[in-house]
């Protein structure tokens, strides 16, 4: 499904990312990406939806290629990686349902298929009953829910989530992280990158831990450990 080989990335004038990574993630895994700030997790997410491109090596996504991804190939890219960050990038004009409904939009999608994918989206993230409301009307964990359903639309196979509970309490993180695992029950792969060690323990799933860009751990059922 997802595959790196000898990646590296470095930033002018020598500042380096991430130094050779080989990595294989099996299509329907849930794998953690930990480590400390500044050890490449962030440019690792970037690079696996191609907003940052490798220095030297490969990645495969799928079979494509996409380390030397064409700027007109990449909303086809992104159609098959849904994105979750930290910071919600919600439409504050827009209600709940605009905000998912306007992901398929700009992607030229039928009104009636807007009609049917949208509240199958909020449906699966628990959000339909407030589909009319705005973003400043809901708390942050409905606002991350919203990004999630906004990431389902287009039925992605891979959901990459940089730190999606970094700005949310314990409950609202608990229960991101159980969506999560319930979108990966369906087959969906899920690529983590967190640092925040009781999430991983918790989830006692894959954890690849990075530190100066480096892997320097790759676990089955791991734990959090630097």
């Amino acid at each position: 499904m997802i595959r790196l080989k000898n990646v590296s990335k470095t930033y002018p004038p020598d500042i380096v990312g991430l130094q050779n990574i080989n990595l294989h993630i099996r299509p329907g895994e849930f794998v953690s990406i930990v480590g400390q700030s500044g050890t490449g997790k962030t440019t690792l997410a970037k690079m696996l939806i191609a907003e940052e491109h490798p220095s030297h090596g490969q990645i495969i996504i799928g079979g494509w290629d996409i380390s030397e991804i064409k700027p007109s190939d990449i909303p086809l890219l992104r159609r098959q990686i849904g994105v979750v960050f930290q910071d919600f990038k919600l439409l504050p004009k827009k209600t709940v349902a605009e905000n998912v409904s306007f992901a398929l939009e700009v992607c030229g999608a039928s009104p009636t298929q807007v009609r049917h994918i949208v509240p199958q989206a909020l449906n699966i993230v628990g959000l339909l009953d407030k589909r009319d409301r705005y973003p400043r009307q809901l708390s942050g964990g409905e606002q991350q829910r919203v990004v999630i359903a906004r990431a389902l639309v287009h039925r992605p196979k891979i959901i990459v989530a940089d730190e999606p509970t970094g700005n949310l309490d314990t409950l609202n993180t608990r229960e991101i992280i159980t969506l999560l695992e319930k979108i990966n029950s369906f087959g969906t792969t899920i690529v983590l990158v967190t640092h925040n060690r009781e999430v991983v323990n918790e989830l006692r799933r894959r954890v690849i831990t990075l530190d100066r860009g480096l892997i320097v751990s790759d676990q089955e059922e791991g734990k959090y450990l630097l």
